[in-house]
């Protein structure tokens, strides 16, 4: 088995992680400070969301240069450390590369737009206005909509022609029938993974291809009448268009060229379209499967959708599971308190790879942010679905301790964005020596995980108990003790008869959501009380 099939990845948003240098911004440094952290929490890899240099007009996935890093994060030699302090401690690092767009002050797209004779002109997605009578900036080149609100287009009064852009207008995107944009993005990749880089989160992967003609993009007939504009269209020419694959096999190619290096790919779709996205073993390593995120809440649906998930991966198929990330409000504010240690439990016992969102550890919530402080492009671009579609929330500096600052910048800096309100209270030091803190739950459950072959790369069993709210499954290994999770997403105490599940053997107590509970009670009649999720010890007779 490879690392990234064990292990558990951890993700950063280094703008929120530790400020070390007091300008109210996390950095590399900063980073580097927590690895003694993120090793206590047994956690294999870390994910550090964009690092380069950007005007940020989308946080650094405008990236203006794919071979060097921002000055507020830190340096080219700030990141050389940090990787080999991570690489000492055994963890190891992925970037996020953002191969589907640039920056508009990519010096590519300074050029392309300089002439439409430049060399570099059809690096990107250039088209004329449509014909017909108005000004030219009006006459778009088709019905195109932006992620981010908006049409899709942006009018350049110097070259008389629209650039595309699926997400902000400083976002231009990269033409991949270019006989030389993907060799030079092959290249920005072997960049870090000469300098010993682990691999890559990559951002919006399926989205790289769009449709050589232009044509409009049908309505989508699911839209109800309070759609935003984008969601009244199919994005069947600007999304999973032919093509995209053999993109991904040629730069899953020069991963392959380097020993134990992974990409997982960033892919909204349903299950029968995700997976073709792990192609013959040739392309991701993991397609992510953000399923968790998007479903109700609900012990009925998510059991189906595993056994479904599970059912439709290919032979060589890895799985993968998500709770957040910096664009999905956290699982804390989703679930409530109450469930937030039962879907940790369920995130990292599922058979398959756990990305966790940095904070989640200790339950951090979504903290409401004003729209006059909103840094969010997509919020202020769709002010009117602000308190929806805003992405600040979930991205709130970590909170390390109880000081003003919770630890994450000095006393008198004004963080980047506001601190919880609960963040004296709620942190990694008042959580660090309490037994029953939500930290203390976390790490004992990564260690089980890391432990146990079963837990780690273990067949997954689905259990039909028919009790409503609850949902069970085994981790089963030849060889080795085996465990049945049982789950109670409800808040209902439930009676539970286990005997069939725990299989006729000997069956203990390795660790509940609920710190009180000690011991395990009669199988037949075990009482789960509501949002308490039990993992049970099943010995094995090898």
């Amino acid at each position: 088995m490879h690392w990234w099939q064990t292990g558990i990845i951890y993700q950063i948003y280094p703008r929120s992680f530790q400020d070390s240098n007091a300008d109210g911004v996390g950095d590399l440094n900063g980073v580097r400070r927590r690895l003694d952290y993120l090793q206590s929490i047994h956690v294999d890899a870390i994910w550090l969301s964009p690092i380069f240099p950007s005007p940020m007009h989308d946080f650094g996935y405008d990236v203006a240069d794919y071979c060097d890093v921002h000055p507020m994060f830190g340096t080219l030699e700030d990141f050389d450390t940090l990787l080999a302090e991570a690489h000492e401690r055994g963890l190891r690092v992925i970037l996020d590369l953002v191969p589907n767009h640039t920056s508009e002050e990519h010096a590519w797209f300074v050029e392309s737009r300089s002439s439409r004779d430049n060399p570099k002109r059809d690096y990107y997605i250039w088209a004329d206005p449509t014909p017909g009578d108005g000004p030219p900036e009006t006459r778009l080149p088709n019905n195109w909509q932006s992620h981010f609100g908006g049409d899709a287009w942006t009018y350049d009064p110097h070259t008389g022609q629209f650039y595309m852009h699926q997400f902000h207008r400083s976002q231009p995107e990269l033409n991949y029938r270019h006989p030389e944009v993907l060799p030079a993005m092959l290249d920005n990749m072997r960049f870090w993974l000469d300098r010993g880089v682990d691999g890559f989160r990559v951002d919006v992967i399926w989205l790289m291809m769009k449709d050589e003609q232009l044509r409009d993009e049908p309505p989508n007939p699911d839209a109800g009448p309070d759609a935003r504009p984008f969601d009244r269209l199919r994005h069947v020419h600007t999304a999973g268009v032919e093509g995209v694959h053999d993109l991904i096999r040629q730069m899953r190619a020069v991963l392959d060229e380097y020993d134990e290096r992974m990409m997982v790919g960033e892919i909204y779709l349903p299950i029968d379209e995700l997976v073709t996205y792990y192609g013959d073993g040739d392309e991701c390593h993991m397609p992510f499967n953000f399923r968790l995120i998007t479903m109700p809440w609900d012990a009925r649906l998510i059991g189906e959708y595993v056994r479904d998930y599970e059912a439709a991966l290919p032979a060589d198929g890895w799985p993968n599971w998500v709770l957040g990330n910096h664009d999905q409000h956290r699982i804390a504010s989703r679930v409530g308190q109450a469930q937030a240690r039962v879907a940790q439990m369920l995130l990292l016992t599922l058979r398959g790879t756990p990305t966790c969102y940095y904070g989640d550890e200790i339950g951090m919530e979504d903290v409401p942010i004003p729209f006059e402080q909103c840094m969010d492009p997509a919020a202020r671009q769709q002010p009117e679905l602000f308190e929806l579609w805003g992405r600040d929330p979930e991205r709130t500096p970590m909170q390390w301790d109880g000081s003003p600052n919770a630890g994450f910048t000095p006393l008198g800096v004004t963080p980047w964005l506001p601190l919880a309100a609960d963040a004296h209270e709620r942190n990694v030091a008042a959580q660090d020596s309490d037994p029953a803190s939500m930290l203390s739950f976390y790490r004992a459950l990564t260690a089980l995980r890391r432990a146990e072959p079963a837990l780690n790369r273990g067949a997954y069993e689905g259990v039909a108990l028919g009790v409503e709210d609850v949902l069970a499954y085994r981790r089963v290994a030849p060889g080795r003790d085996g465990f049945l999770m049982v789950l109670n997403l409800g808040g209902t105490a439930r009676t539970l008869d286990l005997r069939a599940a725990v299989g006729g053997g000997a069956a203990s107590l390795a660790l509940s959501t609920d710190p009180a509970r000690v011991g395990t009670a009669a199988i037949g009649e075990f009482v789960l009380a509501g949002n308490e999720g039990i993992i049970l010890r099943l010995s094995s007779t090898a």
